[in-house]
């Protein structure tokens, strides 16, 4: 046995972490003031739901391509090229006002409104992570991998906020404030390009021939059937989160309350700073009461917390509720990813993750069109909340019914 590989793996994973934590970073400061930066450029609310709605949709176009072919053209190679995607669409937005420039930007490179992950980089690292981890080590690490990705949201959202807010205070334009945030988003994908070209090969998966009669869809086969169906319901729940991305909630907290980008910066800080603890104390209860009763039976109550938070009369109240929200809503994150890298072939685990995460992108794409919509019709300013709750709710009830009975390997042994 070779002696170095324990050595290599344990890098590798420090790697994989280190990439998560720069990314989110950059995805979370961004949320903050993308909407605001583009409303500074010109675009009405109509056409940055729309923007938001083409970001994900070429998203999912992109990561699909990527992702489904990654375990046979390299796990490696494809995360560098969605790092060069993530710094070219950061320098485009940086450099034009052009609706039909950032769209196509928007569409073609990796740009994240929400603070979530994008791009092909999650699909592609569980997939390793996996691969690199005994399976009862699994779920342990996603939590992790979860809650430094949310601590990352998190500062990133703080310090997104907070230094456009003391750069305007300062005497900086408004547009040149916004814009500094977007060179350390373009920064954080050269920074990630070069920490991928340092991963081993121990990353990628080997290929057995197959037969003939296996028939390959989207990089799968033998999980196909779990996946597809898997796939409908993440879209699903995205398409209710999609409503609600986190740039939109920051529009939404600005309109409503008239709160400035500090502010929200601290709030979602707060928020995502519960989100990562959340993530940690998943780990504990799906021992307990297994991976798909800890997705459901942490959901419901934190999607009825997300109807509460519009029906709240003051600014300190919708944040209590929205913390509360928070400080469970990401309980069925590291959970639902290990349970879809647990349920599905070793050699088909980036294609599994890269499908069911497109899904989730296809579904998320329509919401932020709609969002705008009511953003714009002070009668409706409210209806996201609702409507997101309400969708949400329905697919952990039908997750449950399709998924109850069908454990993971460490569950049935």
């Amino acid at each position: 046995m070779d002696r170095s590989q324990p050595t290599r793996s344990r890098r590798d994973i420090v790697i994989l972490f280190a990439t998560r934590i720069i990314r989110l970073f950059c995805y979370g400061s961004l949320s903050v003031i993308l909407a605001l930066y583009l409303s500074e450029v010109g675009l009405n609310e109509k056409e940055i739901g729309l923007l938001f709605t083409l970001t994900l949709a070429g998203d999912a176009a992109i990561t699909l391509w990527l992702t489904t072919s990654a375990d046979r053209f390299g796990r490696k190679r494809t995360l560098i090229a969605g790092a060069s995607l993530m710094l070219g669409a950061g320098l485009i937005f940086i450099l034009t006002r052009n609706f039909i420039f950032l769209m196509a930007a928007a569409i073609i490179g990796v740009i994240s409104p929400s603070g979530n992950e994008i791009g092909p980089f999650l699909s592609i690292e569980q997939a390793a992570l996996t691969q690199l981890l005994p399976n009862k080590k699994r779920t342990q690490t996603f939590a992790w991998y979860a809650l430094v990705g949310s601590l990352a949201t998190a500062t990133g959202a703080l310090a997104g906020g907070w230094l456009t807010q003391l750069l305007i205070e300062g005497g900086m334009d408004t547009l040149d404030a916004y814009r500094y945030v977007l060179a350390g988003y373009a920064w954080g994908g050269l920074m990630l390009g070069i920490l991928f070209l340092s991963l081993s090969s121990r990353v990628e998966v080997t290929i057995l021939p197959e037969p003939a009669s296996i028939r390959r869809v989207l990089g799968l086969s033998h999980s196909r059937n779990v996946v597809l169906k898997l796939s409908a319901l993440f879209a699903m729940d995205a398409f209710g989160g999609g409503l609600i991305v986190q740039a939109l909630f920051a529009y939404w907290f600005h309109v409503r309350f008239g709160v400035d980008a500090g502010v929200i910066g601290s709030i979602f800080f707060g928020a995502n700073i519960l989100a990562a603890v959340s993530a940690l104390l998943a780990v504990k209860l799906a021992e307990k009461i297994g991976l798909i009763n800890t997705m459901v039976f942490t959901h419901i109550p934190s999607n009825i917390l997300l109807i509460l938070i519009p029906l709240m009369p003051s600014l300190p109240l919708a944040v209590a509720v929205l913390l509360l929200r928070f400080s469970i809503s990401q309980m069925d994150v590291p959970t639902r990813q290990s349970y879809t890298m647990g349920v599905v072939s070793p050699e088909e685990r980036s294609a599994a993750s890269g499908v069911t995460t497109i899904a989730r992108s296809v579904g998320a794409a329509i919401s932020p069109t709609l969002t705008g919509i009511f953003l714009a019709t002070p009668a409706l300013i409210n209806a996201p909340f609702f409507v997101a709750g309400a969708v949400k709710i329905l697919y952990d009830l039908l997750l449950y019914r399709s998924f109850v009975g069908h454990k993971p390997p460490e569950e049935r042994s």
